[in-house]
């Protein structure tokens, strides 16, 4: 029996912006800087991001102006968002954190020893044996990694129960004195939140989907296309144009293959879920796989509605497609993310 999703939640902080506000205050910020802001209109609005959630209230990033201020903002509330994230899932579940046997923590927006997860031991209740494995750096790709390697975990350990975290605050990351059209983008595409996913051996009934394998590739001498530059500022983004081309280069042949080891083809597959990447990723995505208009429909309302939340995004997309309970008995669905590496991560479900 292969391990099982049992819930899903998603949690957003409680400042809203539309992308007119958010253009309005980016303009402030870099027309001093002779900055082509009709440029910078062009670019977000480009992005087809309607509005986004972030950590605190516009006008109190002015006053971050050091990469420890960001960060100790990180901390604070990305731990606040996790504890609700993990609390929500739980209760979904009908678990209480006692029941946690291990939690994976994922996320590349901020650092933190002791990390976010071991900070939520005693604010859950997590037992004080509960293992811990925090994973930083995997960015956009984590959420979809995260989930395969606590499904591996729980191959070995069919009666335990891990909790998924993800937490990914974007906006904390941007760099003011960054005029590259990279970072344009990412202060248009990205926003902030949480999800927690709880998932069980196959020795725990459930009826959520399972987890029945998963591949990770690699592609070679791609460093570059996606990632951070850790400067004395902060985080400085690499986003490289090319991201498109790789989906349309690879993720076929990378698909076909990964379902092909399972006796499935793309024909079988159901359901999509894929990580919210910016509207050329998922245009790249319908293409090469040949998608059914609408299989996506969920990816792209994410977008629209908070942005790329990172690591969170497929998770985000996996909680709506869950909530909506459309999948039945003998359905297979395709959970992809892409990320940092430049790397894929493939997800076979099944019902």
């Amino acid at each position: 029996m292969s391990p099982r999703i049992h819930a899903v939640s998603r949690v957003l902080p409680p400042h809203h912006a539309d992308q007119e506000t958010l253009i309005a205050a980016l303009r402030r910020l870099w027309a001093t800087q002779h900055f082509n802001v009709e440029r910078l209109e062009e670019l977000h609005r480009a992005v087809m991001v309607n509005g986004r959630h972030l950590a605190l209230p516009v006008d109190e990033y002015f006053a971050l102006e050091s990469f420890q201020a960001r960060n100790d903002a990180w901390i604070r509330v990305g731990t606040d968002l996790a504890e609700r994230a993990a609390r929500e899932a739980l209760a979904r579940a009908g678990l209480t954190p006692a029941d946690v046997d291990h939690v994976f923590f994922v996320t590349v927006t901020g650092i933190a020893t002791p990390s976010v997860d071991a900070r939520l031991v005693n604010r859950l209740g997590l037992r004080p044996d509960v293992k811990r494995t925090p994973i930083f750096g995997l960015g956009c790709v984590a959420g979809a990694a995260g989930l395969a390697r606590a499904a591996d975990y729980l191959r070995a350990f069919p009666g335990e129960t891990a909790l998924l975290l993800s937490v990914e605050l974007c906006s904390l990351t941007l760099q003011r004195e960054d005029l590259s059209v990279a970072n344009i983008i990412a202060s248009g595409l990205f926003g902030d939140g949480a999800a927690a996913v709880v998932l069980r051996g196959g020795d725990v009934p459930g009826t959520g989907p399972s987890v029945t394998a998963s591949r990770s590739v690699f592609y070679r001498d791609t460093e570059r296309t996606m990632g951070w530059d850790v400067t004395g500022t902060g985080f400085k983004v690499i986003l490289s144009p090319k991201v498109p081309q790789l989906v349309n280069a690879h993720v076929r042949g990378d698909v076909d293959g990964f379902l092909g080891k399972h006796a499935t083809a793309r024909k079988d597959i159901q359901h999509w879920i894929a990580h919210t990447g910016g509207p050329k990723v998922l245009q790249a995505f319908e293409a090469s796989l040949e998608l059914p208009e609408g299989a996506l429909r969920r990816s792209w309302a994410s977008l629209s509605d908070v942005g790329n939340l990172s690591s969170a995004s497929v998770l985000f997309v996996l909680g709506e497609f869950l909530d909506e309970q459309v999948g039945r008995p003998g359905d297979k669905g395709v959970l992809m993310a892409m990320g940092p590496g430049f790397c894929s991560e493939l997800v076979l479900l099944s019902w």
